[in-house]
């Protein structure tokens, strides 16, 4: 492990339309900015410029409500058709909570708000962008384009807005990873007074993406952060790991 770490938020993406690739725009946009990705640097990349490249869009006027979400939606002052969309991309509803929220599992195991449903910086709120269908295959072709690129191969990290039980606030996690161990298993090893430790397995994707948060932040335009001086492990895992089997869920 090393002592610092540096985050560098990607200016010159621009606004990412249905098509793009996003592997090529962060390569001409480091590029541009006369910074040289190497292979021990961690690229972390917003869920909404790979939904918008690989055209996870929908029109809300093309959205029939079901019953269930027009009942909802006119519950809680609710749009229908965000409600049927989330409905939509839900493999489980986990809950529905009072003032509107629903707390859903995807098709790919998250369990997140929403389902992952956002209609924040897209269309003008005409347009609701949906995760992508396979976020670690994605982080795979941004991870592969880069690399054809420039000549080095980084980690990839996909990163989304979640809430947090008992905790307020959203922080940034992995839901799509390429390159690196997601989660750190220490357990076994000694700890400072050379004890082994039990239980200690950390999330490493999820932290380095809720540190490149703080430099991309919401609303500045900088959906790719260059993750510096963290020494990552090399793997195939993907960010599937990072998500609690359904028997193990203590709070389902």
């Amino acid at each position: 492990m090393t002592s610092r770490i540096e985050l560098i938020g990607l200016d010159g993406i621009g606004e990412v339309q249905p098509g793009d690739d996003v592997g090529e725009l962060i390569a001409t946009a480091a590029a541009a900015s006369d910074l040289e990705i190497v292979d021990t640097d961690v690229l972390v990349v917003t869920q909404k410029i790979v939904s918008k490249a690989e055209d996870r869009l929908v029109a809300l006027d093309t959205v029939e409500p079901s019953h269930l979400a027009r009942s909802w939606a006119e519950r809680w002052n609710r749009d229908a058709r965000q409600v049927e969309l989330v409905l939509r991309e839900s493999a489980s509803i986990v809950r529905m909570a009072p003032g509107g929220l629903i707390i859903s599992r995807t098709r790919t195991g998250l369990v997140c708000a929403n389902a992952g449903v956002d209609v924040s910086n897209v269309g003008g709120g005409a347009v609701a962008a949906l995760l992508p269908l396979d976020p670690d295959a994605s982080a795979a072709r941004i991870r592969g384009v880069v690399r054809e690129r420039t000549g080095s191969a980084p980690a990839v990290i996909i990163s989304d807005s979640f809430g947090r039980p008992w905790r307020n606030g959203i922080v940034n996690v992995a839901i799509g990873t390429a390159g690196i161990e997601g989660l750190v298993d220490l357990r076994g090893q000694p700890d400072a007074a050379g004890r082994p430790m039990q239980a200690t397995v950390i999330a490493a994707a999820d932290e380095l993406a809720s540190a490149a948060d703080l430099a991309g932040g919401k609303a500045d335009q900088r959906p790719v952060v260059v993750v510096r001086g963290y020494a990552w492990r090399p793997s195939d895992s993907t960010a599937a790991d990072l998500v609690m089997p359904v028997d193990k869920d203590l709070f389902p």
